[in-house]
C-alpha cells in the first residue's frame, strides 16, 4: 500500500472514531436535555424562571464537559509569569494614598463568598455564622470592618453576599440584626445545578424540589458561578448604575481579607494610566500550601493553574516551592464593567473541575464546578499582587480557629492583626487531632484558650483537655493513646515538652 493510502486510511479510521465519539456526545446531550426538560416541567410558576436559568447554565457546562479531554493544560506551555505581571505589595503601598480616598472607596463593593456550610467543622447551617472571636461570627466581623470604613471615611461601601441554596434562608434571617448598621447589605444566590450519576451521566433528581431526601440531588457549582449569577440577579447592573466600579471578592472564612486602600488606589489610579480589569492577591508558598493554585504565564496571558489540572507526571514539580513560589489567596479585585462585557459576550472561560462524591446511600455522582480565579485569563490587563501572608488567614478547621481565638491576634473594628507582643510574625503550626474536629468538642476541651505568644508548633492527639490559663511555648506535643486521657492542669506552663500516657489531675 502506498504511503498516501496508508495516511488516508489512518485519517479515515481516526475520523471514524472521532465521529463515533461525536455521535455518543450528541446522544448524551440529547438524553440530558430530555431529563432536564422533565425536571423543569415540575417547577411551579414562581420557580420557573430561575430554574430555567440554572438548567440552561448547567447545560452549557455539561456541553463543555463532554468536549474536554484529559488535563486542561499543556505542561510544555507553562512559563513563569514575567517580572512586572506580579507586583510586590510594598511597591504598591509605597505610592501612598491620595487625599480623595473617600471618593475612591465609594467606587467599591465588597463581595463575600457565602455558599458554604459548617459541616466540616461539625456545625449545622452556614459556615459564616460560626463564632470565631469574642462571640463574633465571620459575618459579624465582616460587617464591623465595612461599617468602620464607612464611618471613618464617610463613605457608602456596600456588602454583597453570594449565598447558595444551602445558606440563603439562614443568612437572610440573621441579616435583620444588622438593619441599623452603617452598611447596605445585598444578597444574591449562586446557581443550583443537578448532580449527575457517574455511570449514566444523567441527573439523579427527578423534580425541582431540594428539601428532605432531595437535598443530595443538587449542588452549588463552585465560586466560578459568581459571574453568571451576579449578572443574572440584576444586582451587577444596579451597582454599575450607582457608579460602583470594582468588586473586592474573597471567601468569608478568610479573616485576612480586609479592604486594602493601597490596592484599591492602584486599581483606580494606575501609575501607567491603564486600569487593570482583574487583580489576584497571591502570597508566598510555605510547605503547607503546596496544593494551592499558582499564577503562571500561558499563551501570553496570566493563568491560574490548579493541582487538578496538572498532568500526573508533573504534580511534584507543581508542588515545588522553588519553581512556583506563590499561590492564589482567592482575594480578587475585578472591574464591574468588565464582568458585564464578558458575560454578555459569553466570553468568561473557566476550566471545569470535576468533583466526584459518594452519597450516603453509596451512589457515585459527579458535580461540575468552576473557580472564580480561573477567569483571570479572560480579562484584560490582569495583575498579580504578592501580598503579606497576613492577608491569608482562612479558618477551615478548629486548628485554625484556635489560632484566631488566641492572644496571637488582637481584634480591632472587625479586623484581626498579629499581636505586637509576638516577636516574629510567623504563625505557629497547630495540628489538633480528631477529638477536636467539631467546634462543640473543641470548645469543651479548652476551659480557656492557652497563651500561645511564644508557640512554634503544637500537636495534640487523643483525649486531651486544657484547664484555664495554660501557657504553651516552643514545640509542644501532647499524645493520649487510645484509652488514655490527659488533662493539662490550670495554670500549667509547657515549654518544648512532649506529654504522653495518662495524666489526670484530680481536685481534692
Amino acid at each position: 500500500m502506498s504511503s498516501f493510502a496508508k495516511d488516508f486510511s489512518k485519517a479515515m479510521s481516526q475520523a471514524g472514531s472521532s465521529q463515533f465519539q461525536e455521535v455518543i456526545r450528541q446522544e448524551l446531550e440529547y438524553s440530558m436535555k430530555v431529563e432536564l426538560d422533565k425536571i423543569l416541567a415540575t417547577a411551579t410558576s414562581n420557580e420557573l424562571e430561575h430554574t430555567k436559568k440554572d438548567l440552561e447554565g448547567f447545560k452549557k457546562l455539561f456541553h463543555r464537559f463532554l468536549q474536554e479531554k484529559g488535563p486542561s493544560v499543556d505542561w510544555g506551555k507553562i512559563q513563569r509569569p514575567p517580572e512586572d505581571s506580579i507586583q510586590p505589595y510594598e511597591k504598591i503601598k509605597a505610592r501612598g494614598l491620595p487625599d480623595n480616598i473617600a471618593s475612591v472607596l465609594n467606587k467599591l463593593v465588597v463581595v463575600k463568598l457565602n455558599g458554604g456550610l459548617g459541616t466540616s467543622m461539625g456545625c449545622k447551617g452556614p459556615k459564616s455564622l460560626i463564632g470565631v472571636r469574642n462571640e463574633n461570627t465571620f459575618l459579624d466581623l465582616t460587617v464591623q470592618q465595612i461599617e468602620h470604613l464607612n464611618k471613618s471615611y464617610n463613605t457608602d461601601v456596600p456588602l454583597v453576599l453570594m449565598n447558595s441554596f444551602n445558606t440563603d434562608d439562614d443568612t437572610k434571617k440573621i441579616l435583620q440584626k444588622y438593619s441599623h448598621s452603617r452598611v447596605k447589605i445585598y444578597t444574591f444566590n449562586q446557581s443550583r445545578y443537578p448532580r449527575i450519576n457517574k455511570e449514566t451521566l444523567l441527573p439523579i433528581a427527578k423534580d425541582v424540589s431540594y428539601s428532605g431526601e432531595n437535598t443530595e440531588c443538587w449542588y452549588p457549582p463552585g465560586h466560578g458561578d459568581i459571574y453568571a449569577s451576579f449578572y443574572n440577579s440584576g444586582l451587577l447592573d444596579n451597582l454599575i448604575g450607582e457608579g460602583k466600579e470594582y468588586i473586592f471578592v474573597s471567601n468569608i472564612d478568610n479573616l485576612g481579607a480586609t479592604v486594602d486602600l493601597y490596592i484599591l488606589n492602584h486599581l483606580m489610579n494606575p501609575p501607567n494610566g491603564k486600569r487593570c480589569e482583574f487583580v489576584m492577591e497571591v502570597t508566598n508558598k510555605t510547605r503547607a500550601d503546596v496544593k494551592g493554585g499558582t499564577l503562571t504565564q500561558y499563551e501570553n496571558k496570566l493563568r491560574l493553574v490548579e493541582i487538578a489540572q496538572v498532568p500526573k507526571a508533573h504534580v511534584d514539580e507543581f508542588k515545588s516551592v522553588s519553581k512556583f513560589k506563590i499561590f492564589n489567596t482567592n482575594n480578587l479585585w475585578i472591574a464591574l464593567s468588565a464582568i458585564k462585557r464578558l458575560q454578555e459576550k459569553n466570553a468568561i472561560d473557566m476550566e471545569i473541575i470535576v468533583n466526584p462524591k459518594t452519597l450516603d446511600g453509596g451512589l457515585n455522582v459527579i458535580q461540575l464546578e468552576t473557580a472564580v480565579g480561573a477567569a483571570i485569563k479572560s480579562f484584560e490587563n490582569s495583575l498579580g499582587i504578592n501580598v503579606p501572608r497576613s492577608r491569608f488567614l482562612p479558618v477551615k478547621t478548629t486548628s485554625d480557629l484556635l489560632l484566631v481565638m488566641s492572644n496571637l491576634y488582637s481584634l480591632n473594628a472587625g479586623s484581626l492583626t498579629m499581636s505586637e507582643k509576638r516577636e516574629f510574625p510567623t504563625v505557629p503550626l497547630v495540628k489538633l487531632g480528631s477529638s477536636f474536629t467539631k467546634v462543640q468538642d473543641y470548645l469543651r476541651r479548652f476551659e480557656s484558650i492557652p497563651d500561645m505568644l511564644e508557640l512554634d508548633h503544637l500537636t495534640v492527639s487523643g483525649d486531651v483537655t486544657f484547664g484555664k490559663n495554660v501557657s504553651l511555648k516552643g514545640t509542644v506535643i501532647i499524645i493520649a493513646n487510645h484509652g488514655d486521657r490527659i488533662d493539662i492542669p490550670a495554670g500549667a506552663l509547657l515549654e518544648n515538652k512532649i506529654v504522653s500516657g495518662n495524666l489526670r489531675i484530680l481536685d481534692h
